[in-house]
């Protein structure tokens, strides 16, 4: 097994793949939401040309509005509804970033070009890879990181979510629950069980519903010790955010 700076780089890019792979298709949902008939699920082989196809029409409509509105004529009804042209960037971006990233990957390796596949296969293609880019291609290893980390960034970001829940390997010291995530902006480690519960009767668990225990960084090697989580895994998740801030 490949050691070494490189082989860290490639495992924390896995987990960013893991959470792009989730989340792309719930991007896809949220582009046109409400459409009949468009199904934007893994799978579906019309979904880019579907989604093309809206995009381009409702630039199309947005022209025209324009248009009239400067010659002062008034709207006649109601378009069709729009897509979020904020998801759509972030679609095309992160569609043209993994097409990229793989192509790169595959060079490198001297693989040949990739057959044409949706997202999440090509997603899964490059994670196969990672450990040959680690063991020979330490340049690239970083490379991959950064690309696969920003992208799935953006992505949480077309969801409109504030920040990426990361799991955590181990098991949460008070409900025994594989529930510790990481949140990395925050240099923080919660167990996001609802029913976890502590023996101090002074913890707001046992009042409080919403409760969550909570570690920061002064107590992330306690937690490694008491849950069997990697406390370099910690600190390399909160070393992915502060990477991300200084890009």
């Amino acid at each position: 097994m490949t050691t070494g700076p490189a082989a860290q780089h490639t495992a924390r890019a896995a987990r960013w793949i893991d959470i792009l792979i989730r989340q792309f298709p719930d991007l896809l949902d949220e582009l046109a939401p409400g459409r009949p008939g468009l199904s934007t699920r893994p799978h579906t082989p019309s979904a880019p040309a579907a989604l093309q196809a809206l995009a381009e029409r409702d630039l199309a409509e947005r022209a025209d509005a324009l248009r009239n509105e400067q010659r002062g004529i008034a709207p006649l009804g109601a378009g069709s509804a729009p897509i979020r042209l904020h998801v759509s960037d972030a679609i095309r971006d992160i569609t043209d970033g993994v097409v990229e990233l793989e192509e790169a990957v595959r060079e490198k390796l001297r693989l040949g070009r990739a057959a044409r596949a949706p997202v999440p296969e090509r997603l899964r293609r490059i994670a196969e890879l990672l450990d040959d880019v680690a063991a020979a291609h330490p340049v690239l290893a970083r490379h991959v990181l950064d690309e696969c980390r920003r992208m799935a960034r953006r992505c949480g970001r077309a969801l409109g979510d504030s920040e990426t829940l990361v799991r955590v390997n181990g098991r949460c010291p008070w409900c025994d629950s594989v529930s510790l995530r990481a949140l990395p902006a925050w240099r923080t480690v919660l167990c996001v069980n609802p029913g976890c519960r502590c023996a101090d009767d002074g913890c707001d668990c046992a009042a409080d519903p919403a409760h969550r225990h909570s570690w920061t960084e002064a107590g992330w090697a306690q937690l490694a010790a008491d849950s069997g989580a990697d406390a370099d895994e910690i600190a390399a998740l909160v070393d992915d955010s502060d990477d991300a801030e200084a890009a």
